[in-house]
Formats: structure tokens, C-alpha cells, sequence
């Protein structure tokens, strides 16, 4: 008795899907389900892959067509046209040849192809003809992406989480109160000193829905037609890292982090950060910039956690004085013996130490690059200590000098560096030395009976206003270095 099957093979893409109803899922269905049932191929099965490139292979309702086939469980393969198996004339033309060996008859029923009939000579040309199509639409799609992202628009087609489309403007991205309260507090908790794995963690004992069935549940996402629905707090410490590094949680758009380098693989490569593109304040804020930039430079240094469990919150922000290393902390325990009386007793002592990892990591070899030193972590939380003390007493004593200090810091840090300001101050008084040489030649002209009275009137009081406003902006700038200097002058005196 036969009890091969028949399997009849439906797919539309989104490209597909905008030839309108010829290329439906139901259109497909119902025209091979009548040409099975006009020809006996009886029983038949479905399997179909709806949304999905013809260009990918990994494609689940594929994957269970060949899975049947390699098994021996399949007589009839039925398509509607050849391009519904894919649009790589290569990978086609191998799945016929497999086929054709395993004794599995295929039909295109638009492409007038049936295998039991002969070879039909053709069909390469339709696989070569399907991928072209594939390939003009990858070219178009990628210039309005292009367009699109050079616009300042959002490139991606689904918001972080934390965020959602507005129903109004698909272009905007509205702030979702209850992933962006999760978001914040992964930012807090990493800025607290905590790493991926601890918050991970943590995020999973509190019952808190990891990002991709938070959004399936909500029909948001790549994920809303499958995900993992057993396992709704599964966090993972590669979830957290992803959404620590996304700048687009500062409220900016940051278009071309990656491309496909072949529309057949639709395999990413990730792009230099200095190729990005990057458009400051489009939508809504879930944390701050300042936030964003100091949980990178805490990222940049491992937090590892000891043996009770816990990491120390200096590391990574001490560094040696004499070569400019990193200081690394170490805590171990050591065994202790004092005697009292005729009796001898032992205690086990913490001790916690930052030494210099450059001399860690060379003095076997190269004793020059640095020297055998290091601190007691609780001397150095006692100078700590005592510098907040200080800094509390300075801002009581010179309130307006320590304004006048956090106001320079805030311009510094949205935009312009320290570097640029001695920059700036250098153009400044080239400028103005400049300007008196202008002026000096004007008036010589002046006196020469070069120019009329009205027109030097007219060309020194632009120059003076000009010179005048690069002082008073330069007195500013070096005003405010002289705090900062005298700030850490004292700052040093103290400590």
C-alpha cells in the first residue's frame, strides 16, 4: 500500500504581498488544493511560510517540507510557480536534483512544470529570472532605507524595547511607561555597580517579562508569531548588555549601526561607530545622556564580583600615579596569631588591596615599566571620605565659584571638550591681536586721506564691537579655568 503523502507548498513574502490578492496565502491554497484533488494526489498536506524572503532557506514550513521528504514520507511536491520554492537558482536547481533522486515529483502549476513529464529546459531560466527579481527589490528597498536613514528618520522597523509606534506617525517612537521603567532601572542598577548576569538575575526572581515576550504579548516586534511562551522571565545577561549599549534610549536616532552585505544570506555586519549616523533629540528620553555615557565608561572595565558575592564599586576608577595603569583590587584572607598569656589564638582577617596591574602583569620580566606598590582599599575610602568633606566645606564657603564650575562642566560635556576651550582661547587672542593690527592700519589710512571719515566710522565700529565681545568672552573662559585650577589646588592641599 502507498502511503506517500502529497505536499502542497504555499509562501508569500511582503514583497510578494504587494502584487495584491494573484499571490495570497488563500489564493495559493486554493488553486493547489483543486489541482491535488482534479489529479487524485490524495491526501494532501499543507506546509507554508507566510511573510518570509524566498531568498532565506531557513524558512519553518520549508524546513518541514524537506524534513518529510528526506524521511521517504513524500510522493507530490506542488507549487503554485517555481519561485515560491525560493529565488536562488542555485539552491533551486539543487532541490530539484534532490528530488529527482529521492523519486519526488515536483509541479509548478503556473510555470507549466512537472517533473514526471520530463525536464523541462526552462525551469533554470525561471529560478535565474526569480532571483533577479529578488535582486532589483533588495537594490530598491536598500536606496529608500538609504534615503530614509540620511533623513533622519528611523531606519529600523521596530522600536527598543522601551518604546512603541505612535498609531498617528509610524516614524515616531512614543515611550511604553512600563518596559521604559524596566529600562531605567537596568541603567540604575549597572550604574550601582552591577553587571549583566547580577541584573539578569534579579530581573528574573522579580517576575519582570523579558523584552521579546513583553512585545509578542502586545503583537510589537519580530517575535509577536514566535517566541518562547514557557519561559516569560528568562532573561539573559547578552539581553541587558544590548540595551545598555543603545544610544537611542538618550532620546537620539542612530541610523547605519549595521548592513546586509548579500540580500541572499541577509547576514549583518556591524559598521564602525564613526560611520554612523547619528540625529540628536528625535523623540522622548528614557534616561539621560550623562547616564548613558557613564554606564559606557563603567562598562569599559570588568566588575568582577569575590567570593561573597560582591563587587568592588572603585574599580576601574583608580590608576596609578607613576605609570598610569589601572589599580586592581584584590581581596583575600589570611590566617593571624597573637598570643595573650600562656594561650595562642588564631582569627581569619579580610584584607582588601589595589595594586598596579601594569606591574602585575610585568614584573616577572620588565621591572622599568613600573614599581611594586599598592593601598589599602579602607585608606582609600577614607581619603574619599575626607575629600567630600572638604568639597561639602568649599561649596559652603565659595557657593557661586562652585555654580560657576558645575555651569562650565555642563556646556563641556554637551559639546565642547576641554582641548576645545584652550583651542578656542588661542583663536580668540589671534584674533584680537589681529583686530588691533586692523585697526591700527585703518586709522594710518585714515590719516593718509585713503578713506572718507563715514566709511572708517562704519568699518571700526564693526571691528571694535568684534574685538570687544572676543575679550569679554575670553575673560569668561579663563576665568573659569583659573576655578577649576585653583579648585584642584586646594583639592590636592587637602588630600
Amino acid at each position: 500500500m502507498n502511503t506517500k503523502i502529497t505536499i502542497l507548498y504555499e509562501r508569500l513574502s511582503v514583497d510578494d504581498g504587494n502584487e495584491g490578492e494573484s499571490n495570497s496565502i488563500q489564493n495559493q491554497r486554493r488553486i493547489l488544493e483543486e489541482y491535488a484533488e482534479r489529479n487524485g494526489m490524495t491526501p494532501f498536506v499543507h506546509h507554508c511560510d507566510d511573510g518570509v524572503s524566498g531568498t532565506r532557506w531557513d524558512r519553518p514550513g520549508w524546513i518541514k517540507v524537506m524534513d518529510e521528504i528526506e524521511a521517504g514520507n513524500v510522493q507530490n511536491l506542488i507549487v503554485k510557480n517555481l519561485d515560491r520554492m525560493g529565488r536562488d537558482y542555485l539552491r533551486v536547481g539543487l532541490h530539484m536534483e534532490r528530488f529527482r533522486e529521492l523519486g519526488v515529483r515536483l509541479i509548478a502549476i503556473g510555470n507549466g512544470i512537472d517533473t514526471a513529464t520530463g525536464d523541462d529546459d526552462f525551469a533554470p531560466f525561471r529560478a535565474i529570472f526569480a532571483e533577479w527579481y529578488s535582486r532589483d527589490c533588495s537594490r530598491k528597498i536598500r536606496a529608500v532605507v538609504q534615503s530614509k536613514g540620511k533623513s533622519g528618520k528611523h531606519t529600523s522597523a521596530v522600536p527598543p524595547y522601551g518604546y512603541y509606534k505612535s498609531p498617528d506617525d509610524k516614524n515616531q517612537w512614543l515611550v511604553d511607561p512600563e518596559s521604559a521603567a524596566v529600562v531605567k532601572r537596568i541603567f540604575e542598577m549597572t550604574i550601582d555597580g552591577m553587571g549583566p548576569g547580577v541584573i539578569a538575575t534579579k530581573l528574573y526572581e522579580q517576575k519582570i517579562e523579558r523584552p521579546s515576550y513583553y512585545m509578542a504579548q502586545r503583537g510589537w516586534g519580530v517575535h509577536k508569531n514566535y517566541y518562547d511562551k514557557e519561559n516569560p522571565y528568562a532573561w539573559c545577561d547578552s539581553t541587558v548588555a544590548r540595551i545598555l549599549e543603545k544610544l537611542e534610549y538618550a532620546g537620539h536616532t542612530v541610523n547605519f549601526k549595521s548592513e546586509i552585505t548579500n540580500f541572499k544570506t541577509k547576514k549583518k555586519v556591524f559598521r564602525p561607530k564613526e560611520d554612523w549616523l547619528i540625529f540628536r533629540d528625535t523623540h522622548e528620553p528614557i534616561i539621560t545622556e550623562e547616564q548613558w555615557e557613564l554606564v559606557q565608561k563603567l562598562r569599559s572595565t570588568k566588575h568582577r564580583a569575590d567570593s561573597l558575592g560582591e563587587s568592588n564599586p572603585l574599580t576601574g576608577l583608580l590608576w596609578c600615579g607613576q605609570c598610569g595603569g589601572k589599580m586592581y583590587n584584590n581581596r583575600s584572607s589570611r590566617k593571624r596569631t597573637y598570643k595573650k598569656g600562656d594561650k595562642t589564638y588564631t582569627y581569619t582577617s579580610r584584607v582588601s588591596l589595589y595594586f598596579c596591574s601594569t606591574y602585575s602583569q610585568s614584573y616577572r620580566k620588565y621591572n622599568t615599566k613600573c614599581t611594586h606598590h599598592q593601598i589599602q582599599t579602607r585608606v582609600v575610602e577614607q581619603v574619599i571620605l575626607e575629600l567630600l568633606r572638604e568639597t561639602n566645606g568649599y561649596v559652603r564657603e565659595h557657593e557661586e565659584e562652585f555654580i560657576s564650575l558645575l555651569q562650565e562642566k555642563s556646556a563641556l560635556k554637551k559639546g565642547e571638550t576641554v582641548k576645545a576651550h584652550k583651542k578656542k582661547i588661542a583663536k580668540n587672542e589671534k584674533r584680537i591681536a589681529e583686530l588691533e593690527r586692523i585697526y591700527r592700519k585703518l586709522y594710518e589710512d585714515l590719516a593718509l586721506g585713503k578713506i572718507e571719515q563715514a566709511r572708517f566710522d562704519e568699518m571700526s565700529a564693526g571691528y571694535t564691537q568684534e574685538q570687544t565681545d572676543l575679550k569679554n568672552q575670553t575673560v569668561v573662559m579663563q576665568r573659569n579655568r583659573q576655578y577649576k585650577r585653583e579648585w584642584r589646588r586646594k583639592r590636592e592641599q587637602s588630600a
